[in-house]
């Protein structure tokens, strides 16, 4: 009886060594295209070159790779050409932890789920600024004014109302008790734009990634309030305290990756998995993340899917109590 369980054990073993040797065998025979949703300069922008170059550095690849910008439509343009290649494993393209809430808005009709995550590279930190001279000087005043009358103060977001800059800030103030159905949020293209608006005395607030505050910051002009993050930043922002410092237990990262087409095989997604793994290990890629002010955070494709779909539960919830989840047919 153990003889013929073993003998199964060894046959399904060997049934098995043709996927694992695909696995380690496959590699992509021509030139790679790198789609990032925004356009050059941009944030995904620089993460994506900065990719490429460790990537060419190292000799990762045995074909050229392309970084391809198709900005437009909260990213359908990217994720449409992205979907017209199901199982090609030469077609990368970012993966951005705001394609969830978008898709739940209705902003956009494809989201993670209809491509293939391959890894999550880095969370992206989200600040709350006033000008310097507000008389909100800190987390704790911003929660106190907004409890006792949500629509007090404007607040700017980037670049559209529902999505992660927007659910940054939202979310804790939710946990300290602000009716945030009631916020008085303002969409811009830009956190540039949105940044602007707060310094000429359009706006109260602004919720923008940490990078974006740091040159009004440096300047005297603006003052941040609180970070989203776990712990705090360093360099120039590490002077600001978290939302959990000041008595709001909450924290918000937004999660940056690569995503392949749907119905890529096994071999192809531990390809690029093991690429991104390597990357993710160099210290220029962790110099790179710490001068953009962003975490680092690996994910392996598997891991990667299970964090999406609790963070998907989470903006659903969130994004219900801002009135704000599409209506499903």
């Amino acid at each position: 009886m153990a003889l013929s369980r073993l003998r199964r054990s060894v046959a399904g073993l060997l049934l098995a060594l043709p996927l694992l040797a695909a696995a380690q065998d496959w590699k992509p025979e021509r030139t790679v295209e790198y789609i990032v949703p925004a356009g050059a300069g941009a944030a995904l922008d620089t993460a994506a070159r900065e990719i490429k170059t460790l990537i060419d550095r190292d000799k990762l690849l045995p074909v050229p790779m392309l970084v391809v910008n198709k900005p437009g439509g909260a990213g359908m343009v990217a994720m449409g050409a992205l979907a017209a290649k199901p199982g090609d494993g030469h077609l990368l393209a970012t993966l951005t932890h705001s394609s969830i809430n978008n898709k739940l808005v209705g902003e956009v009709s494809l989201g993670y789920e209809d491509f293939t995550p391959l890894a999550i590279l880095f969370d992206e930190t989200i600040t709350v600024a006033v000008r310097a001279d507000s008389p909100i000087r800190s987390g704790r005043d911003l929660v106190e004014t907004l409890r006792k009358n949500p629509a007090a103060l404007s607040i700017g977001v980037a670049t559209s109302i529902g999505n992660h800059i927007h659910a940054a800030i939202a979310k804790p103030l939710q946990v300290a008790g602000v009716d945030i159905a009631k916020l008085t949020v303002v969409p811009y293209k830009s956190s540039a734009e949105s940044m602007t608006n707060l310094l000429g005395g359009h706006l109260d607030v602004v919720s923008a990634s940490a990078i974006n505050v740091v040159p009004q910051l440096k300047a005297g002009k603006i003052r941040v309030l609180a970070v989203a993050a776990a712990e705090r930043l360093g360099g120039d922002l590490a002077g600001v305290p978290t939302w959990r410092e000041q008595g709001v237990d909450a924290v918000y990262a937004s999660s940056q990756g690569l995503q392949g087409p749907k119905g890529m095989t096994p071999a192809q997604i531990a390809f690029w998995e093991g690429v991104l793994r390597r990357i993710s290990a160099t210290p220029e890629w962790n110099a790179f993340l710490a001068r953009n002010y962003w975490r680092p955070r690996f994910m392996g494709a598997a891991e990667a899917v299970k964090y999406l779909d609790s963070e998907a539960e989470g903006a659903r919830a969130l994004l219900g109590e801002l009135h704000l989840l599409k209506k499903q047919p």
